[in-house]
């Protein structure tokens, strides 16, 4: 058995793209329309997907406050400058928990926790 996507209902759609495109850096696998109310986009490039799911028939999402998605990064001082740039709040952090692990944490548009992972 494999773990193919986690799916996230989305408040709006081009804005979760925005965010999930330009500050996270997944690329747009493909695109659904599932009926008259419900747009879907699956992102990334590798095995595992993101699913955003934008259904006009519900009046608003709650994913919820102990959920958090993790990314690996490069490095935690140029995605800091970087999202400093983009006018993106860092939610907490940064941390080093151990001399091997830096991340922060940020927040997506619909109130999800991000997290960005330096591996040393």
């Amino acid at each position: 058995m494999k773990f193919c996507w986690t799916s996230l209902y989305v408040n709006n759609m081009e804005e979760s793209l925005k965010f999930y495109q330009e500050i996270v850096g997944l690329k747009i696998d493909r695109k659904l329309q599932a009926g008259p109310t419900m747009d879907i986009v699956f992102l990334g490039d590798g095995e595992t997907k993101i699913e955003l799911i934008a259904d006009q028939s519900k009046n608003k999402v709650d994913l919820g406050k102990d959920i958090l998605m993790g990314f690996t990064i490069d490095s935690v001082e140029e995605k800091l400058a970087f999202l400093k740039s983009k006018g993106i709040n860092i939610h907490s952090g940064p941390f080093q928990p151990t001399p091997q692990t830096k991340f922060f944490f940020v927040e997506d548009p619909n109130g999800l926790k991000i997290q960005f992972v330096q591996i040393l």
